[in-house]
């Protein structure tokens, strides 16, 4: 499971077959232009023990609010410069250098895991309406600071606790495994709750459910995985494996209007991943059959930017053949509400993407990939490919790689691990969360970055 999904949203009433698709090839790669993040990390952020004992610890998501950051996965131990500190799976630290630790710790319990046992004891943390009093965390997790909460809570921000009231705001959208909240089966996997008080507040019923079944396809439970509020704040980008939401054909994203009074289901989707045309191989892997699992838009909002996992299409060869379909690869999408189809596609070579962030300049993608602009080779370096290790940027535009000034590999790199989590784009910069696997702990060169990389703009 990837996370509760907490994105606050405030609605309107209470405030605010056919065409081709470009594939980036091989040479095509790009000298970066100004504005884009700095390929140079800076190096005395906070981060993880690079070790490679067991277990693997993660972090799942950095947060910004007001000067300060927050980070929730599954660890017990922070290092920053020469200190060491015990945190419990959550902890915050200054926006801005030198990046101090703060004393905040809270103690959530929970269940050990990561992307790698699809477990996490907290999966995400957010914020409603700029208040930064209180944080509303999700994951799976039993008490905090000895509280008796299951999976999802209210956090104060200067003690820790429990916040019994729940809060003030608007509207929290959650998605996940679930299929009820606080007794509540209404909205299975996806719900609107009420800040003030937990419970839907029926903002949304989407009626999602299905899940993917081919032939020799692994068991795949319907599920709400990530989602992403647009800059204006009325559109939500919404990943996980399902076929139907709302009454139409959805599978693997859907867009979302909330900036009514209840939120609706776009007609934005695109037979490329929805199965909607024999077209298009849409399906990938029979052990990955849910694959968009990252998405960002641009700065003005007209265009969706996804990143893949999937491996390959399903029946499809491997080895030194031509890719196609959405498996492995970063993708640009109009953001219009209708059918569309890809602006550009670059393939990793059958390696997966897991987060993805956009400015002007460029579109982030990281996770435990080798390879850039190589549709041509699946688990190796094809002909006119990059190597491009754990993260990439790539010309909105069309989609080629920004490589270094030799034009030999990527412009940005990062140790591979299990695969960055999640990107943060912030004024300041490029937030990477990732993780400690087998001692992962390079950031553009740089030592001492397990699980989180700071690149900032020039």
């Amino acid at each position: 499971m990837r996370r509760y999904l907490i994105a606050p949203v405030a609605a309107a009433v209470l405030l605010p077959l056919g065409a081709s698709v470009a594939q980036a090839q091989g040479v095509g790669g790009e000298q970066p232009p100004a504005g884009v993040v700095s390929a140079a990390p800076a190096t005395n952020t906070p981060h993880l023990k690079a070790t490679e004992d067991n277990p693997t610890e993660q972090i799942r998501q950095l947060v910004q609010c007001g000067g300060t950051m927050y980070a929730v996965g599954t660890f017990t131990t922070i290092i920053r410069q020469s200190n060491t500190y015990t945190r419990y799976n959550v902890f915050s630290f200054s926006a801005t250098a030198p990046y101090t630790v703060t004393s905040w710790a809270p103690d959530v319990v929970g269940t050990y895991g990561t992307t790698a046992d699809t477990s996490a004891t907290i999966n995400t943390i957010g914020f409603a309406n700029g208040n930064c009093q209180d944080a509303y965390i999700g994951g799976k997790f039993t008490s905090v600071n000895g509280t008796a909460v299951q999976n999802i809570a209210e956090i104060s921000t200067t003690t820790g606790n429990v916040v019994s009231t729940f809060g003030v705001g608007n509207h929290l959208l959650v998605g996940g495994l679930f299929t009820g909240v606080n007794g509540d089966t209404t909205d299975p996997y996806m719900a609107s709750l009420s800040p003030a008080t937990g419970k839907s507040d029926g903002f949304l019923h989407l009626n999602i459910s299905g899940n993917y079944n081919f032939p020799g396809v692994s068991s795949n439970p319907t599920q709400v995985y990530n989602q992403q509020l647009s800059h204006g704040g009325t559109l939500d980008l919404v990943e996980g494996d399902f076929t139907s939401v709302g009454g139409l054909q959805r599978e693997q994203i859907f867009m979302l209007n909330v900036g009514g009074s209840s939120a609706t289901v776009t007609g934005w989707t695109s037979p490329e991943f929805d199965g909607s045309s024999s077209a298009y191989p849409y399906q990938c892997a029979t052990i990955e059959p849910f694959y968009i699992q990252a998405a960002a838009w641009s700065p003005d909002d007209s265009t969706v930017y996804i990143g893949t996992t999937g491996y390959h299409p399903n029946g499809y060869p491997v080895g030194a053949t031509p890719r196609t379909g959405l498996c492995d690869a970063a993708a640009a999408f109009p953001a219009t509400q209708t059918s569309v189809l890809a602006n550009w596609v670059n393939y990793t070579g059958c390696d997966s993407l897991y987060s993805a962030a956009a400015d002007a300049n460029a579109a982030y993608f990281a996770g435990h990939e080798r390879y850039s602009m190589n549709p041509d080779d699946c688990d190796a370096l094809g002909t006119n490919g990059y190597n491009a290790p754990g993260m990439e940027g790539l010309d909105p535009a069309n989609g080629n790689l920004y490589v270094n000034t030799a034009g030999t590999a990527g412009y940005y790199s990062r140790d591979r691990g299990l695969g960055a989590d999640d990107e943060l784009l912030t004024s300041a910069g490029l937030w990477i969360a990732s993780d400690n696997l087998d001692g992962s702990q390079m950031c553009g060169g740089v030592q001492n970055l397990s699980g989180i990389c700071f690149l900032p703009y020039s």
